[in-house]
């Protein structure tokens, strides 16, 4: 079973292009393949439950089909920092409850793609002498992460912080997308060069600004991590 945990290095990078086309890329070499979205802030009710845009783009990505609660454990309703999310919808995430949904998912897949939310430290649950992030989540389940970066003004900053803070958490980075999110960015290639040289993992992809592009399309432009 292969498992992947896509974080990035802010929030609207493309976390879910990214973990869509990897779902693609994978299907072409397996036949059961699940994207897994933990935490979803930013729901609408649709069909008596409550939907994400990311997760319906996950499970349309996706070759399994799954019961909601395995690959989407939290759904909450506000477009919020996760964790304020979970106390206005009245929940408390908890890191055992999506460990236990992935091992479920784990028995029936052959790869799964776990997106995170936000960026990779961002709060899925705060209290008294409690500090829980995505971070913590990304450790719980001990897989490979892949970091999308953002392509604009200030990624270099936002990646290779981002690349300190998974490494030293003894976390294996497998790979980074440089995904231009800002097509009037100043000397695209002059930091996609620094970024090359400085990130301890292969380039996965290249994606220029190409919002129309569909999961199949950008996994033709995808290397999948070794």
């Amino acid at each position: 079973m292969t498992a992947v945990f896509v974080t990035g290095t802010d929030t609207g990078v493309g976390k879910t292009r990214v973990s869509s086309a990897l779902l693609h890329a994978y299907g072409r070499q397996h036949p059961r393949c699940v994207g897994m979205k933990p935490v979803a802030a930013g729901c609408d009710w649709v069909d008596g439950g409550w939907l994400n845009e990311d997760v319906a783009a996950l499970r349309a990505a996706s070759s399994l089909k799954v019961p909601p609660v395995f690959d989407n454990p939290y759904a909450l309703p506000d477009p919020v920092s996760p964790h304020i999310a979970a106390q206005r919808a009245g929940e408390q995430i908890d890191l055992s409850h999506i460990e236990a949904s992935f091992h479920a998912l784990q028995q029936h897949a052959d790869v799964v793609v776990v997106e995170g939310a936000g960026g990779f430290i961002v709060p899925l649950h705060e209290g008294p002498g409690e500090w829980v992030t995505s971070a913590d989540l990304a450790c719980r389940l001990q897989i490979p992460v892949v970091l999308v970066v953002g392509m604009r003004l200030g990624c270099l900053n936002h990646a290779l912080l981002t690349q300190e803070a998974i490494v030293s958490r003894g976390l294996t980075l497998a790979g980074w997308v440089a995904n231009v999110v800002d097509p009037t960015m100043s000397e695209p290639e002059a930091n996609l060069a620094t970024l090359r040289n400085r990130m301890q993992a292969p380039m996965l992809a290249h994606w220029p600004w190409q919002p129309d592009a569909t999961p199949t399309e950008l996994a033709d432009q995808l290397t999948l991590p070794v």
